[in-house]
């Protein structure tokens, strides 16, 4: 009996080890789950990783917003200039002052308390708990079609959304704080009746994202003083009547140097490439390509790891659109999907990610550049809800007569 059960178990283990290879998920099988820090650690504090399919490549770190700062991509492999820079990374830990391997001049400062939240004002489901919804966020979830109502409601949003960050890029000056920029933005959500979204989203202490330099995205509002030259994207998200409004755009404090101004130009002149290609039709999976492709021709890369994503009643929702080429079956364009384009530009787009699980940065400190609004798909195109008003300062990058030649 012995000898039998024997032989049966030999034959029988190598047919379980396939099945067992070919069943366990892998890596390919899961998208948007951070490992920085673990994601145990992050379901803690109310990350809820997002299964997927078909992954192409991941690269996941951090907490971050729209569901994940990840993509996968079917994208060229990365090249030996890349991971010199790598090396070159490790070597300046060592040079670190707490140990920690910054890769450009900005460090964290000092935090100011969490700012408090008027009585009265809606609440996002998250803002007590700082454990975001994931409703709309699986493959199998559809891509919400919004409502004649709800359309209505998220172009209030909208606008709020845009009013709010004309007015925080006006502060963008030499010794002016990311906190001051933080004062003002939550001071507005409160007198125009709204909540800022960044605010306790998966925990995010602030009520918006002020990245400098080399800041790719997320960057937490401090005690930094924002130095004359600096380049910052400010990022604005807020919550009415029941829906997000989210956009960002870039500032710059005093003058900065020709390579920043042309970064901000072509940043900018992809993104437009990008809208201009949006309509009714078109394929989620397409988005990418074209930013990527554009900036490629320039010696520059779009950030892989930090994706756009539907909007609605819930910040971050299907369709999640990477910003470089890729073949993941993301749904294809229909009138009444509201959604965001935002690409993250740089000459090398990998990241590091800081200590506080939020702040990306480029592995070897190049600047970085960011647009971003929230679109409806209409029947014959898009129509930016974030887009600016009569009241909006332009900038060089938007006037024909002063824009730089690419």
């Amino acid at each position: 009996m012995r000898g039998g059960m024997a032989a049966l178990l030999a034959f029988a283990l190598p047919f379980c080890i396939v099945i067992c290879i070919h069943t366990f998920p892998t890596d390919r099988s899961i998208k948007y789950v951070k490992s920085y820090p673990s994601t145990s650690i992050l379901q803690r504090n109310g990350f809820q990783p997002l299964p997927c399919r078909n992954l192409g490549r991941l690269k996941c770190k951090g907490k971050g917003f729209g569901g994940g700062d990840s993509s996968s991509t079917t994208s060229k492999p990365r090249n030996k200039k890349t991971e010199k820079s790598k090396k070159s990374l490790l070597r300046r830990l060592i040079a670190a002052e707490d140990g920690f391997m910054y890769t450009g001049s900005i460090r964290p400062g000092i935090q100011s308390p969490r700012r408090t939240v008027n009585q009265g004002i809606a609440l996002p489901e998250y803002a007590r708990t700082g454990m975001p919804s994931t409703k709309g966020q699986n493959p199998w979830d559809r891509i919400e079609v919004k409502s004649r109502e709800d359309i209505k409601k998220m172009r209030v949003s909208g606008r709020i959304a845009r009013e709010i960050l004309d007015a925080a890029g006006k502060l963008v000056k030499p010794g002016v704080t990311t906190d001051q920029i933080d004062e003002l933005v939550h001071k507005m959500c409160m007198e125009k009746n709204c909540y800022p979204s960044p605010l306790n989203y998966n925990g995010f202490p602030k009520s918006v994202c002020t990245s400098i330099n080399e800041v790719i995205c997320h960057g937490i509002p401090d005690s930094t003083v924002i130095q004359e030259g600096d380049i910052v994207n400010i990022d604005v998200t807020i919550f009415h009547d029941g829906f997000h409004g989210d956009c960002s755009e870039m500032f710059i404090a005093g003058e900065t140097d020709e390579e920043s101004k042309y970064l901000i130009q072509l940043t900018y002149d992809a993104w437009q490439e990008a809208i201009n290609n949006l309509k009714p039709g078109l394929k989620y999976n397409e988005i990418g390509g074209i930013v990527e492709r554009f900036v490629n021709k320039y010696g520059y890369q779009s950030a892989r790891d930090f994706v756009a994503h539907g909007i609605g009643k819930t910040f971050h929702t299907r369709p999640f659109i990477p910003h470089v080429k890729n073949s993941e079956n993301l749904g294809v364009m229909k009138p009444g999907h509201v959604f965001t384009v935002e690409p993250m530009i740089a000459k090398n787009a990998d990241h590091v990610m800081w200590d506080d699980g939020w702040t990306a940065t480029t592995i070897d400190g190049c600047r970085s550049a960011q647009f971003e609004h929230t679109f409806l798909c209409t029947e014959d195109g898009v129509e930016a809800l974030t887009g600016k008003l009569e009241t909006s300062p332009r900038q060089f990058w938007e006037l024909e007569d002063q824009r730089i030649k690419l």
